[in-house]
């Protein structure tokens, strides 16, 4: 079968504690009745799947037919794509290649077994590059040819410029709509240093770094400084309403401006594959730092400072 994707106090572990609790709460009827979903799905894709015979996704399609469903389908079909970006990514970043939990965390999947089960559609379907090899026991990724991924018309195109090529060089303009109406252009920060924030709702060290994010805009904003939350929802596919979101930014205080990021975007910032992922922006425009996944707030406030000192 065929399946074709194509002075603030650092916040204490306690604080950070019950940040994720906040959002867990926030997000767990929506996230139970996806999750729900998604393993049908998958469980149905698992138990059809043969090797050199992918499962088309009209199949797919016509036996899940119930709205959730097809959302999370939408959702599957958007990660399957984005999948050996991220490990791409994630292995020329950390040197290594990501677990299953990892990936699952990545790509708001429901268990570390969903995203084996991508995994498995791409080892079954010969006309996706075998980039990576996999222990036969565990289902974990052993290694990535990450150059491979670059040379697939279908993949590689995805790939864009590297992040840290970025580092030095003016900040790509961007004009995104703020999550409570309205727009923000780039243009509108000339003269502030910023730190652009690309992060997804429900994402595990996402929601670890919105306190210390937090801490730093009280600690900075007086000094020509700001934080642009960039929310990638969309662009991910998931289902989180704007209601949801803003009532995450409630909960944590969040007192930084909120857009939705967009595909254009994100292009021009490297494709963002890894969350969250920062730049700190200085006042001349230029990037002057990029990090991926969890940042801690000392690393965080040592470069503003330098940037703002520098300015």
């Amino acid at each position: 079968m065929r399946i074709v994707f194509w002075g603030q106090p650092t916040p204490s572990r306690l604080q950070r504690i019950t940040a994720l609790a906040a959002i867990l709460t926030i997000c767990s009827g929506l996230a139970m009745a996806q999750s729900g979903a998604e393993m049908r799905i998958l469980n149905y894709i698992q138990q059809n799947l043969r090797p050199g015979q992918p499962l088309r996704v009209t199949e797919l399609y016509d036996h899940f037919t119930a709205p959730a469903e097809r959302q999370a389908l939408g959702k599957l079909y958007n990660a399957f794509f984005r999948i050996p970006l991220f490990v791409a990514q994630y292995q020329e970043k950390f040197g290594k290649p990501p677990s299953l939990r990892i990936i699952a965390q990545q790509f708001d999947l429901p268990t570390p077994r969903a995203a084996g089960i991508l995994l498995n559609v791409m080892d079954s379907d010969p006309r996706v590059p075998r980039f990576i090899a996999r222990d036969s026991r565990t289902g974990e990724i052993t290694h990535v040819n990450v150059q491979t991924i670059l040379r697939d018309p279908r993949f590689g195109q995805a790939l864009g410029p590297d992040l840290a090529g970025l580092e030095g060089k003016p900040a790509p303009s961007f004009d995104l709509t703020l999550l409570r109406g309205g727009d923000l252009a780039s243009g509108q920060l000339r003269g502030k240093a910023f730190i652009l924030y690309i992060w997804f709702t429900g994402c595990p060290p996402c929601m670890e770094e919105a306190p210390e994010l937090v801490a730093l805009m009280r600690r900075f904003s007086g000094r020509g400084f700001t934080i642009i939350g960039a929310n990638a929802d969309r662009l991910l596919g998931l289902g989180y309403s704007d209601d949801v979101r803003s009532r995450y930014a409630a909960k944590m205080k969040i007192d930084f401006p909120l857009v939705n990021w967009n595909k254009e975007t994100n292009a021009a910032y490297g494709s963002v594959a890894i969350f969250p992922t920062l730049f700190l922006v200085d006042r001349r425009g230029v990037i002057r730092r990029h990090w991926v996944g969890y940042t801690s707030f000392a690393e965080l406030q040592q470069a503003i400072l330098k940037a703002l000192a520098d300015d």
